[in-house]
């Protein structure tokens, strides 16, 4: 077998990326882009999981003048032989090597309490001080200056003076090098996100924005800075007065193609592995981002799906994306929807489209104080796309669509989690006595109001009601319930029955679906014919049971026919 090249599944770094040997698919030509626009400081907006961290390694490899422990000064030119930004010209490739950089992640910041992710944010800066601990050779740097700076290598700084942190780092690292400095910041907004989910939003906020003020806005020895995080936060919470802002989000054509695959790469990508007769597959279940006007892959599952067909660890497509968060959005949607909500979700579900306006400035204080709000963060997270836009009343409406497989797989999921969680909490004896007392209209009332208070996907099939009933009547403490079991001719649909046999009870239980709403009697008869015709209580009778009741359900939509037979023997 010839020797397959590494596939980069959980790769972040340029340097390990390239040095190592993994397939690499080439974005380095956003370092030409950024130069030509000259922004001072650029907001990408994408999705977690789409290269976003890569890319943020792959610019301080580029500019870096970085300077090893050892006192060198590293050729980082070597990264980056036969990509495309060596084709780019001399005007992009003399800033090569030539800045100090300033590299921060902030997803640590993922903790439980304020005052744990603010020591995240702290061992995290004190890192980057380490890193660039050389300023303290020489006199580039005044004694006073050479004090505070050891104060952030050994974390006993001034809260204060976290917050003009990275100010101070830049000014040092200008005073040493004679250049001014380059600032990335990734996963900016992950320590806003978290604290939103934790109750102390207000605390991060206050300290986030002051962060970010002195090092991207009050800041003389910037040269530039790119930000990168999930979600644009609004300019009033975070980024106070910071007219030098460029945001880019999934909505601008500008820097389209720089995250996520395109369809040209991930074709490269599987004819590389010898997998691409799977392409349709990949299409439907890892497709259909749009990125300005680029439909673009994730990334994050593409790469994981050609990795797990390789080594033939699987020989399904997964929810790869699934997997790298909570899916906490939504969860959000989920459990605060109304009816009108609920409805949007089951017709998402189906594949249709919904209509939204869509504002970019929001904040997680604001996730609930509109369905609306809600939605925006679902587009700009991924969960959603936009397959066409209109503009009206200085508003921007968004025609919104599930993207793939996937992501419609986590839906389901997330819808089936709820459900399950709801049925729970809820107390159902009424629905099981009601059974036991052969109260058609009560139980056909109960199994309605539910259908009307939840989320339905699988086009209103026979299985989806299946389950749903199913759902209902497993968390009951007194029968057990049984599913598509064969007993007499055939299958029966759910069969509750008691562990006592001699003074016990069998519910038999079959299910049909009407094609209109006149159908539900006729649905119901023919429910009952088939528990007589195949015979369905001939092993409980053989068991013992003598007391047993017979249901004929019916459903159309979200409406529900119950009819009975009874059958009582000689004991």
């Amino acid at each position: 077998m010839d020797k397959i090249t590494p596939i980069p599944t959980g790769i972040e770094f340029y340097k390990e990326m390239v040095g190592e040997g993994y397939y690499y698919i080439d974005k380095t030509l956003l370092i030409r882009d950024l130069l030509e626009h000259k922004n001072k400081v650029t907001l990408f907006t994408r999705p977690r999981r789409f290269g976003k961290t890569l890319v943020q390694s792959m610019l301080k490899t580029f500019f870096e003048k970085e300077i090893l422990p050892d006192g060198t000064l590293a050729d980082n030119s070597v990264y980056f032989h036969g990509k495309k930004i060596m084709g780019a010209g001399k005007e992009y490739l003399k800033h090569m090597g030539q800045y100090p950089v300033i590299f921060l992640s902030l997803k640590s910041a993922k903790q439980l309490t304020y005052e744990m992710a603010y020591e995240s944010l702290q061992e995290n800066i004190a890192k980057e001080f380490i890193r660039h601990r050389y300023v303290l050779d020489g006199e580039a740097l005044l004694p006073v200056q050479k004090e505070c700076y050891s104060s952030f290598i050994e974390q006993t700084a001034r809260p204060a003076k976290y917050a003009t942190s990275l100010q101070f780092l830049s000014e040092c690292l200008e005073k040493y090098h004679k250049q001014k400095v380059i600032i990335l910041i990734d996963e900016y907004d992950v320590p806003l996100e978290n604290a939103y989910f934790n109750d102390f939003y207000n605390e991060m906020a206050y300290f986030i924005r002051s962060f970010f003020e002195s090092a991207l806005k009050t800041n003389e020895s910037l040269k530039l800075a790119v930000v990168t995080g999930c979600l644009r936060i609004s300019s009033e919470s975070i980024f106070t007065g910071l007219n030098n802002l460029k945001v880019v989000s999934i909505l601008d054509d500008s820097y389209a193609e720089y995250f996520g695959f395109t369809q040209h790469e991930v074709d490269d990508f599987l004819k590389n592995y010898n997998i691409i007769q799977k392409s349709v597959e990949v299409r439907e279940w890892y497709d259909g981002y749009i990125f300005g006007n680029i439909e673009v892959y994730n990334p994050w599952s593409v790469v994981n799906y050609v990795c797990d067909n390789v080594y033939e660890n699987t020989e399904f497509p997964k929810p790869y994306w699934s997997n790298t968060s909570s899916n906490s959005i939504i969860h959000e949607l989920i459990e605060n929807a109304n009816e009108i909500t609920r409805g949007e979700i089951e017709e998402l579900i189906e594949g249709c489209t919904i209509e939204k306006p869509i504002h970019e400035d929001v904040t997680y204080e604001d996730i609930n104080a509109s369905q609306d709000n809600l939605w925006n963060f679902l587009f700009f997270t991924g969960y959603l796309k936009a397959v066409d836009k209109r503009f009206k009343s200085d508003t921007i409406y968004l025609e919104l669509k599930i993207p793939n497989r996937e992501i419609c797989s986590i839906y389901r999921s997330k819808v089936i989690e709820w459900f399950d969680n709801k049925i729970k909490a809820n107390d159902f004896h009424e629905l099981i006595a009601a059974f036991e007392e052969g109260a058609c209209d009560k139980i056909s009332d109960i199994i309605t109001g539910q259908l009307m208070d939840t989320i339905s996907f699988y086009d209103y099939k026979e299985d989806y009601y299946h389950g749903f009933l199913a759902g209902l009547l497993k968390y009951n403490k007194k029968y057990v319930v049984k599913s598509n079991r064969e007993s007499g001719l055939g299958r029966y649909d759910l069969v509750l029955k008691t562990q006592r046999i001699r003074r016990g009870n069998v519910v038999i239980i079959e299910l049909k679906v009407a094609k209109n709403i006149n159908g539900l009697a006729k649905g119901c008869a023919e429910a009952l014919e088939q528990i007589e015709r195949f015979q369905y209580d001939h092993e409980l009778k053989k068991e013992g049971y003598t007391n047993i009741i017979k249901y004929g359900v019916c459903f159309y939509k979200k409406e529900c026919m119950v009819e009975k037979c009874i059958e009582m023997e000689e004991k």
